[in-house]
Order: structure tokens, then sequence, then C-alpha cells
């Protein structure tokens, strides 16, 4: 099974209503770049010689690494290649912001060894990105695409949110329209999650923005998935499309229950059934590993149950679904209903959802489970 690297940046240059990652503005933590870099090598050092397994797949996320800059995240990705080693054609990925990107940035990071680059675009309608407090103008995230191509990325990622209040059916088209003038090879696109204590969950119950609704998150997905699919993408996730080859295969260890170890504040990993997550807050996790000790704040073995509940949770949004086997004995009825109502298909032992049950496969997931 593939072994990744995930690396979380902790910085952003200003909050969006919408985010509750753990993410410090310049005003938030007294931890400098140079720190952090310093001490996520010293972490990938001690992480290494307790897993001895190399990268076949790395990505750099947050927060907004390209803060860092192609220097920065250059030092990261030796740092990798230096400890836990990098596997050869291992898939190396990167966020960015596209403000804080150039042609400079991108050409640097192909120098340092990236394959792959991610950007967020959210949506290209100001209106929405001044609703969800993005920074950038519509036309950035295109343009920051096209010189990632240029540079030499053959993999290009555009992350789309839907379903923000305010949003039409038309800012969607319109987001879509640019998404394909980009030409990358892949797209993300995901529901509003409206979290507590953010920005934009305190002016939902104030009054001030309208609450998201299902039936227009349904609505939009479907907008989208015909759309990407009419112009040669393949659902492989559902919140995931690609062209052939352009599959992120970092995030399919995610989704195949593999394990990666996550370096950084508030990283999270998972390493056969150890799971464990570091420390939040910047300072406390400098202050550790400059004494030596893995900033992990609490950890896990995970048990055969919760394993079997995380197979079946991930590996049903995958459009290669899962073994049929995998499915206990309370739950075979509940599958040969949803066969039976055309929202799973199966076919050489395995389980899938169907294109129309994509919508659905969450409810379904939820009825399998409970019925074991």
């Amino acid at each position: 099974m593939s072994f990744g690297v995930y690396v979380h940046v902790p910085f952003c240059a200003t909050r969006c209503g919408y985010c509750d990652f753990n993410t410090y503005t310049p005003s938030e933590t007294e931890s400098s770049y140079a720190a952090y870099l310093d001490s996520l090598e010293w972490e990938l050092e001690l992480a290494a010689d307790k897993v001895g397994l190399a990268a076949e797949t790395v990505f750099i996320g947050g927060g907004t690494p390209s803060l860092l800059g192609a220097d920065g995240l250059g030092r990261i990705l030796d740092g990798i290649r230096n400890t836990f080693g990098l596997a050869k054609d291992a898939e190396v990925t990167t966020e960015s912001n596209p403000e804080s990107t150039d042609p400079e940035y991108f050409e640097g990071l192909r120098e340092a060894g990236f394959t792959r680059v991610s950007l967020g675009m959210q949506s290209a309608s100001t209106p929405v990105l001044r609703v969800l407090d993005r920074r950038h103008t519509p036309g950035r995230a295109v343009e920051a695409a096209k010189e990632a191509k240029r540079a030499g990325f053959e993999h290009v990622n555009l992350d789309l949110i839907y379903g923000t209040p305010t949003e039409t059916d038309d800012d969607v088209r319109k987001s879509l329209d640019a998404v394909l003038s980009a030409d990358v090879d892949h797209v993300s696109a995901y529901s509003l999650i409206v979290e507590d204590g953010t920005a934009m969950a305190r002016k939902i119950r104030s009054g001030q923005l309208p609450a998201p609704e299902e039936e227009v998150y349904a609505d939009r997905y479907e907008i989208i998935a015909e759309r990407l699919e009419g112009e040669g993408f393949d659902w492989y996730e559902v919140s995931n499309w690609a062209k052939p080859g352009g599959q992120c295969q970092h995030n399919l260890i995610y989704w195949r229950s593999g394990s990666w170890w996550g370096a950084g504040p508030g990283a999270h990993g998972t390493v056969e059934r150890f799971r464990y997550f570091n420390v939040k807050r910047p300072e406390k996790y400098n202050m550790m590993l400059t004494d030596g000790v893995l900033p992990i704040d609490g950890s896990e073995t995970i048990s055969d149950g919760e394993y079997h509940f995380e197979q079946i949770m991930l590996g049903l949004r995958l459009r290669e679904g899962i073994p049929r086997e995998w499915v206990g004995s309370g739950g075979q009825g509940v599958v040969d209903k949803h066969v039976r109502g055309g929202v799973l298909a199966e076919e050489n032992g395995r389980i899938f959802a169907t294109a129309s049950g994509r919508l659905l496969i969450d409810g379904v997931i939820t009825d399998i489970l409970a019925a074991e």
C-alpha cells in the first residue's frame, strides 16, 4: 500500500470568513516562517526514524503554502527527500493561493521537484469571492493555472466551492467556463460547509447572510458534474474529477484508508493502525521540537471496527467502490435494496455509486453501517 507525507503550513495573510482550519495570520502567532521551517525539518527527521518508509506522494497544504515562496517549499521537499526519501516518480503537490504566485514561483517549484499544483479558485464571481472573504480577483486563478502549465506542470488542479450564500446558478456556470478555459486536468468541487465559530456562521446566525439549502447544493452539484463530464473529465471521487492520468494519488491514499505521516502544527497522520494529531499552536510546536520531542498531542490505535467503518465510509465515495465482501451480513440486504433502486451498482464483486447515486451516497453509507 502507498505511503505519503502531508505537511501542514499554518500561515495565512488574512482569515477567510468560512475557514476553520488550523491557520494563523501574522497578528495571531509569534512564530516566524524560519522558525517553522527549522522545526519542520526536526519533525521530519524524528518521524522518518520512527516510520522507515519512503514517500510515494507528498502533499503540502494549509493555510497558504505559497506564502513560503518556492525557496521555502523547496526546502520542505529537500527535508522530506533527505529523511523519508522519495520514491521514484513520486507525486509531489503543493496547494497555492493565486494571489501569492507568479511565473517565477511556478518555475522555482518545478526546479525544486514539484509535479503538481492545486490552486484555490473557489469561484469566478466577484460577489461570491467577496462573501467568502477571498482576496484574489476572479481571473487570477485561471491566469495562475496557465502560468503553472507554462512552467512545465502537467498536473494542475482548481478548487471550487459551491453553495455560497447569494451564489446563483449563473455564478456556477461562469466559474465552470473559467475552469475549462484554464485547460487543467483536475477539478475539485466541494459544497460550502458553514462551520461553527467562523465569521460566516455568525453572519448567517444574525441574518446578514441566508443559510445554504440542501436542494441548492444538489442542483449545483448536478450542474458541475454534467458540465465537467461533458468536457472529458471523469469523476473518481464524489467531489473530484480528472482527465486520464490526472487523479491525485496522495488523496487516494486517504480515501483508500492508507498510511501517511502528517507533519506541521495541527497535522493528523495515520500509519497502519497508529493515528495521531500534532499540537496546534506553532509556538508550542516549535518548542517541543527544539527539545527533540515529536509534537504529538494525542494518539490512538485504530480498532478493527473503526477501520472497517472508515473503509466503507471513504471507499464508497470512490468511483471504484469497495469489494462487496467488506460489508457485514447485516448490511447485505441494504446493499441489495440500493442496487435495485439504482443508487448502487455491482460488478465483478465490487459495489459502487451510480452516476445518479452520487448525491445520495452519504445516506447509503449511513444505512449500510447502521444495518451492520
